[in-house]
């Protein structure tokens, strides 16, 4: 009861704010921001509070072996999108994340290697995105519910996927942690309105935000099982941070440009 209770305090705060950051500074923040472990890192801490560290260490190589699967989405809805309404982007770019999540669970990696292959990939991904065009300017802003639903729909998946771990798996626990929620919310809502460059901003801010991810997951997995969990997951926040911190530094550098 305590770590439910611990849940449904936690992910309403982590998700809300997040949410308030990137509605007031624009869509690239608000993909950087959800590139950042917002609902891996917490499920991952209460996998492990649950389970072994084992376990845990296991979930969190799955989360980062998602990292592929996340760049293979962002590309295929930011393509899509250039000729495309938003129905058959998400579609299409939903159904290439499915089939490479199906494709990793068939296979492990090493640490190390699937570190350096999903930095790689987000490096490609960055460097294959759509042209960066102007984005059209919207006086829709989004409704009083939107921050409501997506905390509800944010602290519901962590409740399910936690609870569902013992049955699916430490890796496919982590693998299906990277089901882009948020970024898929916050995508649609700028192609709608904004048009396929405001999504594309989305997206790139994902990708930028990915290096964090990636950085939270690498030493995570590094400490879990030789450290305690405040150790563990306080090295791979301020990893995270700092990486994310010097991300934005690039954001703002290519936005004046």
């Amino acid at each position: 009861m305590d770590i439910l209770v611990l849940k449904l305090i936690l992910a309403p705060i982590i998700i809300g704010s997040a949410s308030l950051a990137g509605r007031k500074w624009g869509p690239a923040v608000s993909g950087w921001i959800v590139g950042m472990p917002l609902t891996s890192g917490p499920v991952i801490f209460f996998v492990a509070l649950s389970h072994s560290s084992s376990f845990a260490a296991n979930a969190a190589l799955g989360v980062l072996s998602g990292g592929l699967s996340l760049v293979a989405y962002a590309l295929t809805y930011s393509w899509l999108a250039v000729k495309f309404r938003w129905q058959i982007a998400i579609t299409g770019s939903l159904l290439v994340f499915a089939t490479s999540t199906t494709i990793l669970q068939n296979f492990t990696f090493p640490l190390l290697p699937i570190f350096v292959l999903v930095c790689i990939a987000i490096v490609l991904g960055l460097w294959f995105m759509p042209n960066d065009t102007v984005i059209k300017e919207s006086e829709e802003k989004p409704g009083k519910w939107d921050i409501p639903f997506r905390i509800l729909i944010g602290t519901s998946f962590i409740l399910l996927l936690t609870g569902i771990a013992p049955l699916i798996g430490s890796r496919l626990t982590g693998l299906l942690t990277t089901i882009p929620l948020y970024i898929t919310i916050l995508t649609i809502f700028a192609h709608q309105h904004q048009g396929p460059a405001a999504a594309a901003h989305v997206l790139r801010g994902l990708l930028y935000g990915m290096f964090a991810f990636t950085g939270f997951f690498i030493v995570l997995s590094l400490l879990i099982e030789k450290t305690s969990l405040a150790v563990s997951f306080g090295a791979a926040v301020l990893t995270a941070l700092i990486i994310q911190g010097s991300s934005l530094l690039i954001l703002n550098l290519l936005h004046r440009k």
